[in-house]
């Protein structure tokens, strides 16, 4: 056998080259792999002595070379390719081992590697008859196997081809995102997207399966971004059953909503309580004991069985008074202490628990309808308190402004049409996916109760009539925040004005569908 290695992290090479050459494979080697095996002392051959031509350009080129390409190219179940092989002297390549200039770590011109590329694809390609390793993940593996049965498997070598080409893909779209961000020439070309570029590259990593899908009989898993390592990498769970897909969608919703529920409040405490996306309740308060008692009190019933998001660690008496309440399936912190992990454990052993970092921004949100897909960016919170706009001749007081920002952000995160009522910090009443905003209305009045009476309320999209508005006023509520822009905004100012209520306007829609 004879093996071509080529490889910027030298991760695990001595030890592979090692355990190869001890089986009587002869190694190739090029550029700064060839010198670390030679410091090891590790017998092997160079490139540039198998090609007969020096490195040139810098090491732009030493691999490029038909002595290298057909060796690993030739099919040997083609007489004619084998004929080749033998009027040039050329020795057939069994395995090449290569990984590619770390593009993503600087991205330069320098470190979009060529060569590398070129020899993973013709390997791949030739799978049949040559193994490619494009991991130190996958050394070990490979050497058990070739010191175990002397060679490596087709079921093998076509395992590593798909990586391979995977491998290439990944490399290949960080570097044409590269260019959308201007990277290549300094500036975003004239007329470009930057936001929405001509085509998508999207590669992405399995990380973890989840038990199944949304349903039972549907397959799920977590993806990530080949080179990224999103916040859910660095989640530590505690205890508790396998995260689930719909575990993993309600938490990041709920550790998103709470992040910005407390965004603003340096001296108060936020808890969000989540089911199904939507938040049942939401809170901040003077302490997480005080935010989750008000987040727990708005809406009891839907607790059960969702997500309890805590802005904060998690103490032991944070910890008896969630176990005393409706099981939760997952309940995520920025940490726990140890003894509040006990206290749950021994009494909610199934509850998740999860220690996570802050999440990241959001970016594209790709959505897919089959071979279509709809892209977009990011909903954000653009427009800040400071901008919104009173439009009525009622001007809001410190408390309506703080109950209306709860009421806004725990709105713009619930699924349309939404109605949000706030009151003293919490989310008391929260309408969520109706037809009809007057019905959303009637349910967030509905769930407040008498905590109406007082509160501030908040609309992801216009009213197009007052009614909407008349269903919250006729409760008790004094304060309203909405994105306005209907043709009968003035017939809605007009009517928050009949009712002597504050109308804000934010000059933003959050619909979420």
């Amino acid at each position: 056998m004879r093996a071509l290695l080529s490889v910027w992290d030298k991760t695990g090479l001595v030890e592979l080259a090692t355990g190869l050459a001890a089986h009587g494979v002869e190694l190739v080697a090029s550029g700064g792999t060839a010198t670390a095996l030679a410091e090891a002392g590790i017998a092997h051959r160079d490139v540039a002595e198998v090609t007969g031509f020096p490195e040139m350009l810098s090491g732009r080129v030493k691999t490029l070379h038909p002595r290298i390409h057909a060796g690993i190219l030739a099919d040997r179940s083609t007489p004619s390719h084998l004929a080749d092989l033998a009027d040039h002297d050329i020795t057939p390549i069994d395995l090449v081992v290569c990984n590619l200039y770390p593009f993503a770590s600087d991205p330069s011109v320098e470190l979009i590697d060529v060569g590398g590329p070129t020899m993973v694809r013709a390997a791949a390609k030739n799978h049949e008859h040559v193994g490619v390793l494009t991991s130190p993940t996958q050394y070990g593996d490979v050497l058990g196997e070739i010191r175990t049965t002397g060679t490596l498997s087709n079921a093998t070598r076509h395992h590593l081809a798909r990586a391979a080409f995977a491998h290439t893909a990944a490399y290949d779209a960080q570097i044409v995102r590269w260019f959308d961000a201007g990277g290549a020439i300094g500036g975003v070309p004239e007329g470009t997207d930057a936001v929405l570029p001509p085509t998508l590259h999207l590669t992405l990593e399995r990380a973890a399966l989840t038990r199944y899908g949304e349903n039972p009989h549907q397959v799920g898993a977590r993806y990530r971004s080949v080179g990224s390592t999103p916040w859910w990498d660095g989640v530590f769970q505690h205890a508790g059953a396998p995260l689930s897909y719909l575990n993993l969608f309600d938490a990041d919703a709920a550790w998103r909503l709470v992040h910005e529920l407390g965004g603003d409040a340096p001296n108060l405490r936020a808890v969000a309580i989540i089911k199904h996306a939507n938040a049942s309740g939401a809170a901040i308060g003077a302490s997480l004991v005080d935010a989750f008692e008000k987040a727990l009190a708005a809406d009891p019933q839907s607790a059960f069985g969702g997500v309890v998001a805590v802005l904060g660690e998690v103490d032991a008496t944070l910890a008896a008074i969630i176990a005393g309440g409706p099981q939760a399936d997952v309940i995520i912190a920025s940490s726990f202490q140890s003894d509040a992990v006990t206290t749950l454990v021994t009494r909610r052993k199934a509850t998740r628990l999860l220690s996570a970092p802050t999440p990241e921004a959001l970016g594209l949100s790709v959505r897919t309808l089959g071979d279509t897909a709809l892209v977009q960016n990011a909903d954000e919170l653009l427009v800040p308190v400071a901008d919104w706009r009173c439009v009525t001749v009622a001007q809001p007081s410190d408390q309506q402004l703080q109950d209306m920002q709860v009421a806004w952000r725990v709105c713009a995160r619930t699924t349309s049409n939404a109605v949000v009522i706030a009151h003293d910090g919490v989310a008391v009443g929260i309408g969520a996916g109706q037809q009809s905003r007057v019905v959303a209305a009637g349910i967030a009045r509905a769930k407040a109760g008498d905590a109406a009476r007082g509160a501030a309320a908040a609309s992801d999209a216009f009213f197009p009539f007052a009614d909407g508005l008349d269903a919250l006023t006729s409760c008790g509520v004094t304060a309203v925040v909405q994105p306005g822009g209907s043709v009968r905004d003035q017939e809605v100012i007009a009517a928050a004005d009949a009712a002597r209520i504050v109308m804000m306007i934010t000059g933003e829609r959050h619909f979420r569908h």
